[in-house]
């Protein structure tokens, strides 16, 4: 299962910019990476775990913020198609066993 956030902030005076800055750095402090500017995307094992990630995010949105998370599974998000400059760029899909000694 897959958790994407994706945001609108104001970013107009400078305070804004620093909560806008502060919110993405906390997105990549909980494991996300960028998939564009206001668009962040990580891999959750479980439904669960993604609503643990959706509490954690809210007590952090910006006052002024428009923030949607989104619970995608694995089939639905190797379905996505992903176009680098018109052409059409293949991604990863596959999530590898983690395998510990």
């Amino acid at each position: 299962m897959w958790t994407v956030v994706m945001f609108d902030l104001p970013v107009v005076t400078k305070p804004q910019r620093r909560r806008a800055t502060r919110f993405r750095n906390e997105l990549l402090n909980l494991g996300f990476e960028m998939a564009q500017f206001s668009v962040y995307m990580k891999f959750s094992g479980s439904r669960s775990a993604v609503d643990a990630l959706a509490y954690r995010i809210r007590s952090r949105i910006p006052p002024e913020g428009n923030v949607s998370i989104l619970a995608l599974t694995d089939k639905q998000y190797g379905q996505m198609q992903v176009f680098n400059g018109g052409a059409r760029q293949e991604r990863d899909t596959s999530r590898g066993q983690l395998l510990l000694f």
